[in-house]
């Protein structure tokens, strides 16, 4: 779109003559309100170790595939810049700046595919470990928890958490 076009439409929204654009909102008055869906409606993210190797293994194989196929290019153009170079043509240095960056793009794919592979391979396992951690502690707090509530027995009434008080410890010979 010109400049002079992009002028003409916004004097004529201006104006009134034609509809005119909100960005990033809704107006009030269209359409029912629609609130956020209620995340528990969809349960627990859930992932078992099957699904997390699948993702790993895929990106370990992109990552080889990046290597060997898409590096396929780099050093015919590479030469080829150098001849064209030599050859006085300055489409040489850009071909070669071309050549250049695309190596460095493949890196910057490459890296992030081993990034998520090594990260799929010990999510699983960590986050077992931190359920399992959570777990124990939940467990702790409920049996202290127990302890201190007064209404688990009746008024007066030993609390059964505690146990059978033992008499023998009392006794004196």
């Amino acid at each position: 779109m010109a400049w002079d076009e992009w002028e003409e439409l916004k004097s004529e929204a201006a104006s009134g003559g034609a509809p005119h654009m909100r960005l990033n909102q809704l107006d009030p008055g269209s359409g029912p309100v629609r609130s956020a869906p209620d995340p528990a409606q969809y349960g627990d993210l859930r992932a078992n170790q099957g699904d997390l190797a699948k993702i790993g293994a895929n990106a370990f194989e992109l990552y080889n595939d990046l290597w060997d196929k898409g590096r396929k290019a780099v050093p015919t153009s590479e030469s080829a810049a150098g001849t064209l170079s030599k050859g006085g043509f300055a489409l040489g240095g850009a071909l070669q700046h071309v050549a250049l960056r695309w190596d460095e793009q493949l890196g910057s794919l490459r890296d992030a595919c081993a990034h998520i592979s090594n990260h799929m391979s010990v999510t699983k396992k960590l986050h077992a470990g931190d359920d399992h951690y959570i777990r124990r502690r939940m467990s702790s707090i409920d049996l202290l928890d127990a302890g201190f509530d007064e209404r688990v027995g009746e008024p007066g009434e030993p609390n059964p958490v505690h146990g059978e008080k033992d008499d023998t410890k009392d006794k004196k010979d």
